[in-house]
Parts: structure tokens; C-alpha cells; sequence
């Protein structure tokens, strides 16, 4: 697993907060490993993403539309998200 950026560390802290999940550390999140799915090691599903899409819209001040065709893309991974983060937050 490589290391986190400092965005990605933030992000991370994010999701566990967002998402409930205590007994998960920043550590545990691996960047590349994905998100959701049948391979995430966080077996998060589409509420998560929903609850988590809302916490970055806040967060960060933009709007995460649960119809983009990208969505797939965009909640890969960690590093993924972070990318989509990074090129849409409010400055």
C-alpha cells in the first residue's frame, strides 16, 4: 500500500466519519484498493455512497449527482475519489 497524500488522509477521515465506520483507522484505507463492490475490503455499498457523496458535498462545496455516468470512476478507489475531489472543490 502506498502512502496517502495529505488530501487523501483528510478524505479518508472523511469517509470513516461520514460513514460510522469506527473500527476502521485512516490506515486502513488503502488509496489504490477499491471503494465499493464484491473487491472493496470496505464493503460499502450504494447507501454508503449516497451518505458519503452527501458528506463530500458539504465538505468540500460541491454538488456529487447520483446520475453521473462517471460515478463508477469517481468512487473507484480513494486516490479516485480524491482526483474528483481535487478538480471540483470550491476554491
Amino acid at each position: 500500500m502506498r502512502s496517502k497524500t495529505p488530501e487523501e488522509q483528510a478524505l479518508a477521515d472523511l469517509v470513516i466519519q461520514a460513514l460510522n465506520l469506527e473500527e476502521a483507522g485512516i490506515d486502513d484505507i488503502d488509496p489504490e484498493a477499491p471503494l465499493f463492490g464484491p473487491d472493496s475490503p470496505m464493503g460499502l455499498d450504494s447507501v454508503d455512497a449516497l451518505e458519503l457523496a452527501l458528506a463530500i458535498s458539504e465538505e468540500y462545496g460541491f454538488e456529487m449527482r447520483s446520475d453521473d455516468e462517471n460515478n463508477a470512476k469517481i468512487f473507484a478507489s480513494l486516490a479516485a475519489l480524491n482526483t474528483h475531489v481535487q478538480a471540483n472543490k470550491s476554491a
